[in-house]
């Protein structure tokens, strides 16, 4: 529940920068904007696997661009279901929904699964903390080399 919140506050925070960056997206109010940040939430976690899953041939052939538009069109989809929450057109929508990925993204990499910050700390002396480094300094022989000196 915890983790569902934070992301939810994440969300939140990136629909408000959408909206004052974006031209073409305007909000008439606090609760519009946190309607529709949780209205975005609900349909990335259930209409989106399913149209994800429809439309991957044609993910496939366009790289991933087409992902792009699909998030845009649910984008947009936000804007009528929401009341208070408007997009002008589909081109405002496409890069509200860029931008909303962008940012989310960005603050969700310090966010563990249960909602917590991830703190990594580094010691400038001896390296990561976390010790799953493997440094290996190694010497490439030439194999024809030992061969040839081994049959002679």
């Amino acid at each position: 529940m915890r983790g569902f919140l934070v992301r939810w506050l994440i969300n939140i925070a990136a629909m408000i920068l959408v909206i004052n960056i974006v031209p073409g997206i305007h909000s008439e109010g606090r609760l519009a904007t946190i309607m529709a940040a949780l209205v975005l939430g609900l349909i990335n976690a259930t209409l989106r696997p399913i149209v994800f899953a429809l439309t991957l041939p044609l993910t496939i052939l366009s790289f991933g661009i087409f992902t792009l538009f699909m998030n845009g069109f649910f984008f947009y989809l936000v804007s009528k279901i929401v009341e208070g929450f408007v997009i002008d057109d589909f081109s405002a929508a496409f890069w509200g929904a860029l931008c909303f990925s962008v940012v989310s993204f960005l603050l969700n990499l310090f966010i563990g699964p249960q909602g917590r910050f991830k703190v990594y700390r580094y010691d400038g002396r001896n390296g990561p903390q976390d010790r799953n480094v493997i440094d290996v300094d190694a010497e490439v022989e030439d194999v024809d080399e030992k061969e040839k000196d081994g049959k002679k």
